[in-house]
């Protein structure tokens, strides 16, 4: 009887240290960011981190910031870069998935205004299974190779 008290308290401890994530089963977005965009742009892209712990797949993306955001994704053939619209991006269960500059990326087609440095927008994504996230894109400075403070958003 005293053993399965102590496995008892020994699970408790065990469960209400666990990660959220691990417990829940969230899919999490971090790191979104965006590069400011020079004069008057009326194209821009963001970047961000995706981790599940199961299977999903981005579908799509809005922001208020423009007129329309499409999952794409850059190779280089030679001295030519190409562009493709994606029709989703498959999240692996466990392994993070970076949308960033040279790869998968969310472009932003016809900007409202520029995307100035120091700002901010909001940013929808929506997953088969986890819906609609929202998160807050930080705008970095022309040129920026990543967010200024990676590990701040969640």
């Amino acid at each position: 009887m005293r053993t399965l008290g102590i496995l008892m308290v020994v699970a408790a401890v065990i469960f209400a240290t666990t990660p959220v994530m691990a417990q829940t089963g969230a899919l999490e977005v971090n790191h979104a960011w965006a590069r400011a965009t020079p004069g008057n742009s009326n194209i821009g892209a963001a970047y961000l981190t995706i981790q599940s712990p199961t299977p999903d797949r981005l579908v799509a993306a809005s922001t208020p910031v423009a007129k329309e955001a499409q999952l794409h994704t850059m190779t280089m053939s030679g001295m030519v870069m190409k562009m493709r619209p994606l029709a989703a991006l498959n999240i692996p269960a466990g392994q993070p998935i970076s949308l960033a500059p040279g790869g998968v990326h969310v472009m932003l087609i016809g900007l409202k205004s520029p995307l100035k440095a120091g700002h901010s927008f909001p940013l929808t994504l929506t997953f088969d299974k986890a819906g609609k996230r929202t998160v807050d894109v930080a705008v970095e400075p022309v040129g920026a190779s990543g967010p200024a403070a990676a590990g701040a958003q969640h």
